[in-house]
């Protein structure tokens, strides 16, 4: 029995047997990778930025300030790496945020309890 067939395609990676041009475009794209598609009139409103929006550009600039990353590895972070359900579900600046702290992990500048520690503290601080 023939399982690799395309009325029953696997839910993780595709055979390479029934991986054809459509598929592979399919798997390929990125969720910001929207050129093409149709979309919603929606009108532009200008919008002055929130505190926390310019606190977290200012931070992010000084991580590339201080070699922590490049504008590639932000833009790769915030863009590619995430799925299309936090790239179309957090605001821009949230995904600026989502990046730092994931470089900042994987790079070892701090521990992932570290990390969640501090924003408990805040978390506090705030309420």
């Amino acid at each position: 029995m023939n399982l690799r067939n395309k009325q029953n395609p696997p839910k993780d990676a595709p055979y390479p047997d029934i991986f054809d041009h459509k598929m592979f475009r399919d798997w390929m794209r990125t969720p910001h990778d929207v050129g093409g598609e149709d979309d919603v009139p929606m009108q532009f409103e200008e919008k002055q930025e929130e505190q926390w929006e310019l606190n977290t550009y200012v931070t992010c600039e000084c991580l590339a300030w201080r070699g922590i990353w490049n504008a590639e590895e932000r833009r790769r972070r915030q863009n590619v790496d995430i799925g299309n359900a936090m790239y179309l579900g957090l605001p821009y600046y949230g995904r600026w945020l989502l990046a730092a702290a994931r470089i900042m992990v994987d790079k070892q500048h701090v521990t992932l309890t570290e990390l969640m520690n501090k924003m408990e503290e805040v978390k506090k601080r705030h309420d």
